[in-house]
């Protein structure tokens, strides 16, 4: 027999489970803490996000897992495009195994090819790593331990008592020729989401074209994550559009103290940004970012 009750908490569980998340691209633990503290289900952790963001540190990731937040690594060797060669794949795959083995709930990863096309060989590639490295034992792993341990079964993500492993592609989607095939390309490939602005430079004229929706539409089962340029005026078109997570930096500048130069005194060690000022994780727009898309 169904009752009200019954339909009442069916009906929160379907909502629950279509809550759009929010991902806050950090660059700190302190950032990390931030995010998790302001309502964020995840974060990205990178680098240099002036430039787009690269591979953190080894010490940077032990940190900002430790916070308890799920931290979701970006894995890109250096700025730039996105086409690599065979040594700078490489990098990227030791770079995944490692992060894995870091503790991270998800890898952030992609690459085109000299034509601007989704270069899938690199993404499944990258995805193997992942998976063969979440699925290998931790050195601290018993024999017992291990003999008790169910094999993964082909193409599976999740781990026996572990929640499974994400692995989202990143926005080298927006810089392909054709972004919606980039997006449709990713079709099973194993790949958890990914990240797009709608092939914009901003997410909203992403929206205003088209082209995000249209990515929505061919995604299947991969979830997409509308980011770049998010304005919380945003947030309910989005949603609206069928995105399962908005992504946002909520960052604000931290300029260097007086006290760290001689006066009168500029000393550039690289370009200007990133000589005088460095991105800090704001909390008003972490918690604005999570009311807008309660309310959304």
């Amino acid at each position: 027999m169904t009752t009200d009750a019954t339909r009442a908490s069916s009906s929160a569980a379907t909502s629950a489970r279509s809550r759009p998340a929010l991902e806050i691209a950090v660059t700190s633990a302190a950032g990390a803490v931030t995010a998790r503290d302001g309502g964020a289900d995840r974060v990205e952790l990178c680098s240099a996000l002036e430039l787009g963001g690269v591979t953190p540190s080894q010490g940077l990731v032990e940190a900002a897992v430790a916070t308890g937040v799920p931290v979701h690594a970006l894995v890109r060797c250096r700025p730039g495009g996105f086409v690599y060669d065979a040594d700078e794949l490489d990098v990227m795959v030791r770079e995944i195994r490692a992060l894995v083995r870091s503790g991270v709930a998800g890898v952030v990863v992609g690459a085109l090819r000299e034509d601007g096309s989704l270069d899938v060989d690199a993404v499944r590639w990258f995805v193997e790593a992942a998976l063969d490295a979440a699925a290998a034992p931790h050195p601290s792993t018993t024999p017992q331990e291990l003999a008790e341990t169910p094999a993964r079964a082909p193409g599976s993500r999740r781990l026996p008592g572990v929640s499974p492993l994400q692995i989202t592609v990143h926005r080298a989607v927006d810089r392909a020729a054709d972004p919606v095939a980039a997006v449709a390309a990713l079709v099973g490939l194993g790949v958890t989401r990914v990240l797009t602005s709608g092939g914009a430079s901003r997410v909203g004229a992403g929206l205003a074209s088209g082209m995000l929706t249209r990515m929505v539409e061919v995604a299947g089962d991969v979830q997409v994550m509308a980011g770049g340029g998010v304005q919380l005026g945003d947030v309910p078109t989005l949603v609206a559009a069928g995105v399962d997570a908005v992504h946002l930096s909520a960052k604000r500048a931290q300029a260097v103290r007086a006290s760290s130069s001689r006066s009168g005194t500029t000393v550039s060690l690289g370009t200007e940004a990133s000589t005088d000022s460095w991105f800090e994780t704001d909390p008003e727009l972490v918690r604005a970012a999570r009311h807008a898309l309660d309310q959304a």
